[in-house]
């Protein structure tokens, strides 16, 4: 049985796609909202976003995350080391979770 693995953009278009159906439907946006509240709350986010049909998986959302600052590092002053981490923005999940409350 051949396993299947996220790229970047299923990731993405996951997330966009989720986005566009919590800003439509209040209560999806709340319960996504509220996984901040859980004791974990990332599986809780994956677990709602797999109940609409859109599966995501922790570590898939995860390394989306790292590798989009990782790119976002590398284009910018050469992407040497003494880039300045920026708070959450290697964190896909609490990206998301901002966009919602704005």
């Amino acid at each position: 049985m051949e396993s299947y693995r996220y790229t970047d953009m299923d990731v993405a278009d996951t997330l966009e796609r989720l986005h566009r159906m919590a800003v439509e439907d209040a209560d999806l946006r709340k319960r996504l909202l509220e996984t901040k509240n859980q004791e974990n709350p990332l599986s809780a986010f994956c677990a709602i976003s797999t109940e609409v049909g859109l599966p995501l998986y922790a570590m898939d959302l995860i390394e989306y995350g790292e590798s989009a600052y990782a790119a976002m590092r590398r284009s910018t002053n050469g992407g040497g080391e003494n880039s300045p981490l920026l708070s959450y923005e290697d964190d896909a999940y609490e990206l998301f979770l901002s966009g919602l409350q704005e």
